[in-house]
């Protein structure tokens, strides 16, 4: 029966009154289940409806367009149908100001299919801006909001489109004043949220400013409103999310949301779901409250993660508020791939903190559900899992300890291995945090760990925050003698041979000022110095960075010297006698009379 009506909807031969009940019947089938919405789909509905456009008939072309509209709001259809042919969006445009409806439905199909980067650019170009705009202001509540979503997400992310809405005005008024307007709170809930969404992206592209009253009077006030308990969940849910992006990147605003409307207090309520059920009339609810329990706690998960991402009192206050460590904790162990992510992310977000790290973390043994996290996880997870590992690794964390006996450096080192940048870093990050000022078992462990192939592939690698986080791993490894010795008695001859690589590379200044520091580590060691003694080409190249044209690096350059030539250690008469042979003298009293001070000095 499909396919017969798709066929009389054709027929340019049947009547405008039947090819319009055709796209009104076929409609009808598109609202039913998503098993519909295929079948159509797979008898080539769009191209069909789409050629119905081109019709002079306006009541035929709305048919067309309504069904079209319930067809791309269904999930099961590819929003790419809508751009496999560019004369389609021109001719949409083109429709915008045929009615009403034709407004409301192509807005509507716009802001369906309008997914990533690539589709906001077809349709910028195509004028979506200028078309749209003056819809705002329609008599028409549906087509005011169906325009308003199209900006939403036209806006999401995009710099390009958020720059060009500042500057928009329609009847005299710039897009931002009647974007506020839109959020007053005696208008629906919908059209408070999305043109508080619309302002969102905005901010962040830097179209406007985060200190602007529109966003601290207007905005904030109105999505924090949104995560009240008066609140339908699915708009707590939207309302708390928006919020986390507009204040992600902003002290200021994370300090103003923070004490608005006890928001970190509110927030807790976003766990209480599903509630306990009373009456057996409540399972309707009950299966509700299911549906949207873990994207509640997703959405607070990200807030707190937000508000708590650079100020201590507001991170102190997250953790204070109830049950909060558990609940993360909880968190990052739930079967949602997405709630897990929100959980490890906020955690992240608390671990910045010192002060949290030496108490609640510890008191919760965070370290381990952690450490479960990074087992076989998605790389997105991973990323913040190791991160937040990073911070529990730090001298001062008493995590620390227990991190080490459950099998951490094995799992660091694999990541160093990934093909994922971020990853590798935060792998050899969370390595030289493990190092810093560690006993001599540890740094044995890590070095077997990481194998000398690895540790030149690191030393190799194309990006300068890996190579810079592997050199502060061997500075780290190389300090203290008796560790300087032990390891420079196993690995001495790769070292050199790695140090030697990174001077006579094309490195910036620092990392050659970091490679220094390393060969001066070196240089502090009993027996490792004779490493660099019996090495000319070393010596050479320490002689070269003392008259480089930088003077980091021939702060550097000196601190090797000195540490080779210490008169209470043995040995120290030949080492002199040998540099002064090689003109160091010289050099240091040419960079005695240096306008430096720093220099002069040493």
């Amino acid at each position: 029966s499909i396919s017969r009506l798709l066929y009389l909807l054709q027929q340019e031969t049947s009547s405008t009154e039947l090819r319009t009940e055709c796209a009104v019947v076929l409609g009808s089938l598109a609202m039913g289940t998503e098993n519909n919405v295929k079948s159509l789909l797979d008898c080539h509905i769009i191209p069909a409806l789409l050629q119905g456009l081109l019709s002079p008939d306006l009541k035929f072309i709305e048919a067309c367009l309504r069904c079209l509209r319930t067809i791309f709001i269904s999930p099961v259809t590819p929003e790419d149908l809508l751009y496999t042919d560019a004369t389609v969006i021109s001719h949409l445009m083109a429709l915008l100001s045929r009615s009403r409806y034709t407004q409301e439905y192509i807005c509507q199909i716009f802001s369906h299919c309008c997914k990533g980067p690539d589709h906001q650019t077809i349709l910028f170009n195509h004028g979506a801006v200028q078309n749209i705009a003056h819809l705002l202001v329609s008599t028409s509540y549906k087509v005011r909001m169906q325009a308003l979503k199209c900006f939403s997400v036209l806006a999401f992310e995009n710099p390009q489109v958020s720059m060009t809405l500042v500057n928009v005005s329609v009847d005299g008024e710039l897009l931002p004043q009647i974007f506020v307007k839109m959020l007053q709170r005696d208008k629906p809930i919908e059209m408070q949220l999305t043109s508080a969404k619309c302002l969102t992206s905005m901010c962040r592209a830097g179209a406007i400013r985060t200190d602007d009253s529109c966003i601290v009077l207007k905005t904030l006030p109105c999505l924090v409103r949104m995560c009240s308990k008066e609140r339908l969940l699915e708009e707590r849910v939207e309302g708390a999310e928006t919020l986390a992006y507009l204040i992600e990147t902003d002290v200021e605003l994370q300090r103003i949301a923070s004490i608005t409307d006890h928001l970190i207090v509110m927030l807790a309520d976003y766990f209480k779901y599903p509630s306990s059920v009373s009456a057996i009339t409540d399972i309707k609810r009950l299966d509700h409250d299911l549906k949207h329990a873990h994207e509640l706690r997703q959405a607070a998960f990200k807030l707190y993660a937000s508000l708590g991402a650079n100020d201590e009192d507001i991170r102190k206050k997250i953790i204070e508020t109830e049950n909060m460590m558990d609940r993360i904790v909880n968190g990052l162990s739930e079967s949602s791939i997405k709630v897990r992510l929100a959980a490890v992310r906020c955690l992240h977000s608390l671990s910045r903190s010192v002060q949290q790290l030496r108490t609640s973390f510890q008191d919760h043994a965070v370290w381990k559900p952690l450490m479960k996290v990074l087992q076989n996880a998605p790389n997105e997870i991973l990323v913040v899992a190791s991160s937040t590992l990073c911070n529990l690794l730090l001298e001062f964390s008493p995590s620390k300890e227990p991190i080490l006996e459950s099998g951490a450096i094995e799992l660091l080192c694999s990541l160093t291995q990934s093909e994922n940048l971020a990853l590798r870093v935060n792998g050899i990050w969370a390595l030289m945090n493990m190092a810093f000022q560690a006993e001599q078992k540890i740094k044995s462990d890590i070095l077997r760990g990481l194998s000398t192939e690895q540790l030149f592939q690191l030393l190799s690698d194309s990006d300068v925050n890996v190579l810079m986080k592997t050199l502060g791993l061997l500075r780290n490894l190389l300090s203290t003698r008796p560790h300087i010795d032990h390891i420079m008695s196993t690995h001495g001859k790769q070292i050199m041979q790695a140090v030697t690589l990174i001077l006579e590379g094309e490195h910036n200044i620092e990392v050659k000022e970091q490679t220094l520091c390393i060969l001066a580590n070196i240089a502090d060691g009993t027996t490792a110095k004779e490493l660099i003694m019996t090495n000319d080409d070393i010596l050479q190249k320490i002689k070269y960075y003392m008259s480089h044209s930088n003077a980091k690096l021939q702060l550097a350059a000196m601190f090797c010297i000195s540490n080779l030539i210490w008169n209470e250690e043995e040995g120290s008469q030949e080492r002199q006698d040998k540099l002064r042979d090689m003109g160091i003298v010289d050099i240091l009293h040419k960079l005695s009379q240096s306008s430096d001070p720093n220099l002069c000095d040493k």
